[in-house]
């Protein structure tokens, strides 16, 4: 797993959704965040500069990567912050290794969870199918442009391509990662109220405010994480879909940076 860089401070971990390993490369840029906290942005495996494996990488399997790569660094405990599928490895590293996780950002979450949110899934999956298609002839590009649409809405391009040049491209050569082993991943993975139960640190979900404008499932996982976590609490990014940092980054990091004041890791000791 690559690890870009880190600085001073509490710990906070970065754990990037699929497709582009540069996504939180904004959210690295604003002092707000970078200057007051030791910031680990990794590289999940298969991504950018970290190995690719053959067969199967679980959710649980990448927890445990990510606990692994704490252990080395020497960080004992950390603020987490997930976007999409890296959120849903943050919730399972809570959940096998509590002791690392002072605090969760769970920023959209891709939860396969509620019976609302079965036939939303399922509505996604019937739009998913050309997406699909394209990844099996080998147009990747089509391929990642497609579900890009899906899960951001048609004109995600503009802002992506003008906050992360020439990340598309790398999208592009980490599609077998994507589409052969993520995406089934985040399908078997699930997320039981019960264990949820379990995730007693102080969580902050964080939903765009024009996400639900795209497809409403992002308001019914919102939902579903303020509801089954003890102690979560919501933050609605202004102005960002599921891009989210990428779209606002000073939001975000102004965001997190105040979940973090009120929340240090000092407290806890």
């Amino acid at each position: 797993m690559g690890v870009p860089g880190a600085r001073h401070g509490e710990p906070v971990v970065l754990l990037h959704a699929g497709l582009f390993a540069q996504w939180f490369q904004p959210l690295l840029n604003e002092p707000a965040l970078a200057a007051r906290y030791r910031v680990l942005s990794l590289h999940r495996v298969g991504y950018a500069g970290s190995s690719r494996v053959a067969g199967p990488v679980s959710i649980a399997r990448q927890a445990a990567q990510v606990e692994t790569l704490m252990r080395h660094l020497g960080i004992e405990r950390a603020h987490v912050v997930g976007h999409s599928s890296g959120a849903n490895i943050a919730l399972q590293l809570a959940i096998d290794a509590p002791q690392r996780v002072h605090s969760l950002a769970l920023l959209e979450a891709a939860l396969p969870v509620g019976a609302s949110s079965e036939r939303l899934l399922s509505t996604r999956q019937a739009a998913m199918a050309p997406v699909f298609e394209s990844y099996r002839q080998g147009d990747k590009a089509a391929a990642v442009d497609g579900f890009m649409r899906i899960v951001a809405g048609p004109a995600y391009r503009a802002p992506f391509d003008k906050a992360l040049p020439g990340a598309f491209d790398h999208g592009v050569a980490d599609a077998d990662t994507f589409f052969g082993q993520e995406l089934p991943a985040i399908q078997q993975w699930r997320l039981v109220r019960e264990d949820a139960g379990r995730i007693t640190q102080p969580v902050l979900a964080v939903i765009g405010e024009k996400s639900t404008e795209v497809s409403p499932i992002w308001g019914e996982r919102q939902k579903v994480l303020l509801d089954w976590l003890p102690n979560a609490e919501g933050f609605v990014l202004p102005g960002s879909t599921h891009l989210l940092h990428v779209q606002n980054p000073g939001g975000m990091a102004a965001a997190l940076t105040s979940f973090y004041a009120r929340h240090p890791i000092g407290a806890a000791r």
